[in-house]
């Protein structure tokens, strides 16, 4: 996956997300982030203005500064990239089960 472009990939799914729960990117949530990641056959990376990070990388993601409101740009590569992004938009949606 590039990340010095912004040219959709083949097979690349992009999705705009909404922080919600209370803290943002903490570490917590970021964790759970991670953990979920790891359950899929998927290249993810997270995207907020200029700044993109493995969905990976739990100290990636808490350097994004995603706040509650703060828009991030989900991006899913691979043969699991479908059910990845679906999971991970539900988590995002569910304020990563904090509230």
């Amino acid at each position: 996956m590039s990340h010095s472009d912004d040219a959709l990939a083949p097979g690349e799914l992009r999705r705009a997300a909404t922080i919600t729960n209370q803290r943002g990117l903490h570490a917590r949530a970021s964790a759970k982030f991670v953990k979920l990641v790891a359950t899929f056959d998927a290249e993810i990376m997270v995207r907020r203005g200029e700044s993109m990070v493995s969905g990976e990388s739990i100290m990636g993601l808490m350097m994004l500064a995603a706040g509650p409101g703060t828009c991030v740009e989900l991006r899913a590569q691979g043969p699991q990239a479908d059910d990845a992004m679906t999971a991970l938009l539900d988590l995002i949606n569910r304020k990563f089960d904090e509230e």
